[in-house]
């Protein structure tokens, strides 16, 4: 398990690795808002999982544009991974399983325990809430698969399924997450691991109050 030391350094490198870029090209490439103020500062903005998402630059200060709160290391991490150039810009509408993304297979067991079976867990036996509770913390919308599911936005080109399955008598409730294949190009399959984790537990800890 990384230790909080692991992902300032990580954080260190990745701001290393982006201050040279075109901030323009930046946001053109990854559906994000590029603005410049009268003063000439810019500013990044985009949406993480339902929340406005400022980014300074050349400063690389990430926080919570309402609000002005600074987020978490590890997702500042995650979110200057996203933000790195590479050759994917836009969305396949094609979905994979995780274990489908380059590495997945080695960090399948790490996926699982984060996200799907917590889902299972929390949600298996009563999937309607997982739909309610998505929808209304991440905007979620339907989606046709499984017998309930919703598909959410957690960056602004990164959708992700919720996909759930009513057990019976014979077999136990179903689930799993999926993720469009353009994925593999913008993030790596830790990163989609952790990313997973992220969506889900907010989720577990609402729904424990209902």
């Amino acid at each position: 398990m990384p230790r909080i030391d692991d992902y300032i350094k990580a954080v260190e490198i990745g701001k290393m690795a982006i201050k040279g870029k075109n901030p323009r090209q930046i946001a053109e490439k990854r559906g994000v808002l590029c603005n410049q103020n009268s003063d000439g500062k810019v500013e990044l903005t985009f949406d993480f999982l339902n929340r406005k998402i400022a980014v300074t630059w050349p400063e690389l200060d990430f926080s919570i544009k309402e609000t002005g709160d600074k987020i978490p290391v590890q997702q500042q991490n995650l979110l200057l991974h996203y933000l790195i150039e590479s050759d994917t810009s836009h969305v396949e509408n094609k979905w994979i399983a995780y274990q489908e993304v380059p590495d997945g297979k080695f960090y399948l067991d790490a996926f699982n325990k984060r996200a799907k079976i917590p889902m299972l867990q929390a949600f298996g036996s009563r999937p309607e809430l997982l739909v309610e509770l998505a929808t209304s913390v991440y905007g979620a919308r339907p989606l046709d698969h499984g017998d309930f599911s919703v598909v959410l936005n957690a960056l602004p080109l990164v959708p992700v399924a919720l996909i759930l399955w009513e057990g019976d008598d014979e077999f136990p409730p179903e689930g799993t997450l999926l993720f469009d294949r353009s994925i593999s190009g913008m993030l790596s399959a830790e990163d989609i691991a952790w990313l997973a984790g992220m969506i889900i537990y907010p989720l577990i800890g609402m729904a424990k109050n209902k």
